[in-house]
């Protein structure tokens, strides 16, 4: 079973990913790990569309069960087809907002108030996270996923980011459960 969670960033699909992984005996594939090279500070360096593609599909046919967290609507239509659940988690924009200021402030530390560089990669991150629900906005935002999800091949569960994680969680595993019972 391969199984997508995909929302705007700061919404839970990381940490859900996280939670299912530990919680079962699926694999948690996280499409930062295959976005961005490995940099200190970190998110520096974008991996190109082809080596990303390449290196996710190696590790997504590797094993049975996968969970992947992240949004990939502009990885590809192969994608539209690849998953058996896809989960879109949706949380009300100003608390998302917080939860990712604190994440930075987290990832970053005294750097955010010290690393000119730093300060201005975080401060472009967030604008361009808090124009998620901009219906003119042409990055990722809400619309993108709305629409995307219409082109999905696979059931769609929708989840509120500001649940219990574990009730979110216990969401996906009734999911996973019912899957394996229709296929006996």
């Amino acid at each position: 079973m391969k199984i997508l969670l995909f929302g705007a960033s700061g919404s839970g699909t990381t940490t859900l990913g996280n939670e299912i992984e530990k919680r079962t005996d699926f694999k948690h594939l996280d499409v930062d790990e295959y976005y961005w090279r490995k940099t200190n500070p970190p998110f520096q360096e974008k991996i190109p569309l082809t080596e990303r593609n390449e290196n996710l599909k190696a590790d997504f046919k590797k094993f049975d069960k996968v969970v992947v967290s992240g949004s990939m609507v502009s990885w590809g239509k192969e994608w539209e087809t690849a998953f058996d659940l896809a989960v879109f988690i949706r949380l009300e924009n100003s608390e998302r907002m917080k939860r990712l200021k604190k994440r930075e402030a987290e990832r970053y530390g005294e750097k955010l108030l010290t690393n000119e560089k730093i300060q201005q990669n975080s401060k472009a991150f967030l604008e361009w996270a808090d124009q998620y629900e901009n219906l003119n906005f042409d990055g990722r935002s809400l619309k993108v996923h709305l629409n995307w999800i219409e082109l999905l091949d696979c059931k769609v569960l929708k989840l509120n980011g500001a649940a219990e994680l574990n009730n979110n969680a216990e969401k996906v595993l009734t999911e996973i459960k019912n899957y394996w019972q229709q296929r006996v």
